[in-house]
């Protein structure tokens, strides 16, 4: 990548630190990396053209747009926190890349906005209104990467059209992530979002690869949580979604004439989705959405209290037609839309008797799955009707995954107003039934790496394949990092 330098510091051993008896230690830094000149962080970044590199650990004050030209690269080192204002956006027709670390994440957020702890009202929740806007990714935007960075209160309302060329793209549009390069490149790896007044994040083209990320209280009364489109493939996986208001991972083909949405969608754990959705019941989902001509692996899944379980969309519904591609093709890099060994956990019997979503306002064509827990092709039977509604109620606070810190069961519409994460801690306690029941079979499902570059700085660190146990959290250590 042109430009790129690295920095001084840290390249060569330190002076000892110690003149005892005991061995001499040097200490060795890690070095950041800077593409071009280092940004002052000094006064106010007003509307304008930017490129070079936001110094570690330095506060940015933004009062207008961040335009990244084509050709141009912006990059923000660890521990970075930039206070955005009057609605900026980042509009980048260039590279963007955020390199957080674990230990020194990057914040992005509206100053105005305090994060909130329990109940969780839309109305009341400042999280569903939109503060600073968001990353606006154009047709010449070949990458972008988000590494350990929060996205805090993004969403306020665009003024005007950034570019030419977003699909589905006008004034007004409230997304925090958008991205609309078919030849692109987007990564986001151990990250969080914290609100959004509509969809988190809207993609139509490019290669994603989109794993161990925390999302907490996206849409308003409606609104995706990661919503690919147009030609967009790649994974999601091991993402934690809790509190959205419609689903927590979408595919779409609408937008394209490049090709169907293809994407793994493995090792999440979905919480309380789906609620906050104003439209029809039945004629959306919750967890995960298969849509309009596009495919997808949904495998390994831990979903509790939410809406509707795995939504494989069968046919028309009000003005659109959400119909899924099951077809099979061998050139495709998923060559038919396929999913199991999902695990649903519900606390009433109209969540339970959505696990396999009924065709009530849409017709759906999930089938139920005997390697699902609970098995539900056992549960319905073999006389069960394709998409009839069916009595749920048998399965109410059956199956406890057995969290290490969340209440299971819970009363009194916990599931509606508990949206952010808190101090809760979704891991599995040792004996969880989730645990070991998820497939690591490649057969079945296998990350996409074509068109993914893996690279610590410029890719993603790795694209990790589906883990043995149900959920974003793996009993190892790995999967998410939150």
């Amino acid at each position: 990548m042109k430009n790129l330098q690295i920095l001084s510091i840290g390249m060569s051993l330190l002076a000892l630190v110690s003149c005892s008896k005991k061995s001499d230690k040097a200490v060795i830094s890690q070095p950041q990396i800077q593409v071009g000149k280092v940004i002052s962080s000094s006064g106010t970044l007003a509307a304008g053209s930017y490129k070079g590199t936001m110094q570690a650990n330095q506060t940015y004050n933004v009062s207008g747009d961040i335009t990244i030209n084509a050709g141009d690269t912006l990059l923000v080192q660890k521990g970075v926190k930039i206070n955005m204002t009057n609605g900026a956006n980042f509009i980048v027709n260039g590279d963007i890349i955020f390199l957080g670390t674990k230990d020194a994440p990057i914040t992005v957020t509206d100053p105005r906005r305090t994060k909130t702890t329990g109940v969780s009202v839309l109305g009341a929740d400042s999280a569903y209104v939109g503060g600073w806007g968001g990353i606006y990714c154009g047709p010449t935007a070949k990458l972008c990467v988000i590494k350990w960075t929060h996205l805090d209160f993004g969403g306020a309302a665009l003024k005007a059209l950034p570019f030419q060329g977003g699909n589905s793209l006008k004034a007004g549009a409230q997304f925090i992530l958008y991205f609309t390069n078919p030849d692109g490149v987007f990564i986001m790896e151990d990250s969080w979002m914290y609100g959004s007044p509509d969809d988190a994040t809207r993609f139509y083209g490019g290669h994603f690869n989109i794993m161990r990320n925390t999302m907490e209280k996206c849409g308003s009364d409606g609104g995706d949580g990661f919503n690919a489109k147009g030609s967009s493939t790649g994974n999601m996986a091991y993402n934690l979604i809790i509190g959205g208001a419609t689903n927590g991972t979408k595919t779409a083909s609408d937008g394209t004439t490049g090709g169907e949405c293809q994407f793994t969608m493995y090792n999440n754990t979905y919480v309380n989705d789906g609620f906050r959705n104003s439209g029809v019941f039945g004629a959306r989902g919750s967890s995960a959405e298969i849509e309009n001509n596009s495919r997808a692996l949904v495998y390994n899944n831990l979903i509790v209290d939410c809406a509707f379980g795995v939504r494989i969309a069968g046919g028309p519904g009000g003005a659109k037609v959400y119909l899924a591609d099951t077809t099979y093709n061998a050139n495709d890099a998923i060559k038919q839309t396929a999913y199991g060994y999902n695990y649903y956990y519900g606390d009433n019997a109209t969540i339970c008797g959505q696990f396999v979503p009924d065709n009530r306002a849409q017709a759906v064509v999930t089938h139920p799955q005997a390697t699902d827990i609970p098995n539900m092709a056992s549960f319905l039977g073999s006389s069960y009707t394709f998409g009839e509604t069916y009595d749920g109620s048998a399965l109410v606070g059956k199956n406890n995954p057995m969290f290490v810190n969340y209440p299971l069961p819970a009363a009194n519409n916990f599931w509606i107003t508990q949206c952010s994460v808190d101090s809760y801690n979704f891991r599995l306690q040792s004996g969880s039934p989730a645990i070991g029941k998820g497939t690591t079979d490649a057969s079945k499902v296998a990350p996409i790496t074509a068109g993914i570059p893996v690279d610590p700085n410029f890719g993603a660190t790795q694209i990790t394949p589906p883990g043995k146990d149900i959920g974003c959290y793996q009993t190892d250590g790995t999967g998410n990092q939150h």
